[in-house]
């Protein structure tokens, strides 16, 4: 179990940088962030309402590990959300040539979502 545990805090660690990335590149409007929202249709007025909300969710996710877990949960949780939308948006708009982007994220939080439910039993 030890194992597990260990795996599932380094995909949350992972989760915490990719996130921070993701964040600081839709903060300052880095070209793939324009060009990709851009391709799925999403407004360019949009891009700073997304880096608070995935900004939210790493903000929660370091308060979780340290030791305020059902912050960390809830930020997962919302993570979670927040790339099922993603995908959804790229499925829907046909973008799929890099889909693996937002599917690789969402996989990180449910990670970190396994880790603070693990935790918290």
């Amino acid at each position: 179990m030890a194992v597990v545990e260990g795996g599932l805090l380094v995909a949350t660690i992972v989760c915490i940088l990719a996130n921070g990335f993701e964040v600081a590149a839709k903060a300052f409007k880095a070209r793939f962030v324009l060009e990709n929202s851009a391709e799925v249709g999403l407004a360019a007025r949009w891009i700073p309402v997304l880096a608070v909300l995935e900004g939210a969710g790493v903000s929660g996710l370091v308060l979780g590990l340290f030791g305020l877990h059902s912050i960390g949960l809830a930020a997962a949780t919302g993570l979670v959300v927040f790339f099922v939308g993603a995908v959804t948006v790229h499925v829907r708009a046909r973008v799929l040539h890099n889909i693996a982007f937002p599917a690789l994220f969402l996989v990180l939080a449910v990670a970190a979502f396994a880790h603070f439910a693990w935790s918290a039993t």
